[in-house]
């Protein structure tokens, strides 16, 4: 098993499906990462040798991934939230950012729902 940016990628996968088990490399990332390393897409992860592991690590050593990632993505929204731009505000009240509608869909965003009680009627 092959451990890269310190995520244990999966044997029996492709190379190229393989390495976007690591956040931050998607599938043309994971493309141009094996192009540079010159190691056959279509090869296996368990097929890698410790000289194209090697290869890879130095490759994605060049990325930004995983952790440091992660963190400058959490700064990014955190920046948002403290200026109070929109965006910013949306975040906080965990709704959708980016001009959805909120009245019927946009359930991950808002979660399970809440269900309101009726008033009720005042009998004369």
């Amino acid at each position: 098993m092959a451990r890269i940016a310190g995520i244990d990628l999966p044997k029996n996968k492709r190379g190229e499906i393989g390495l976007t088990y690591i956040y931050g490399i998607g599938r043309v990332t994971a493309q141009h990462i094996l192009d540079g390393a010159k190691i056959d897409r279509d090869k296996k992860v368990q097929d890698w040798d410790d000289d194209e592991q090697a290869a890879i690590r130095q490759a994605i050593s060049t990325i930004k991934t995983e952790g440091e990632l992660r963190s400058e993505t959490q700064m990014n929204i955190k920046r948002l939230m403290d200026i109070g731009c929109y965006r910013g505000i949306r975040h906080r009240s965990g709704l959708p950012l980016r001009g959805q509608r909120t009245k019927n869909n946009s359930r991950t965003r808002k979660g399970k729902r809440k269900t309101v009680a009726n008033k009720k009627k005042v009998t004369k």
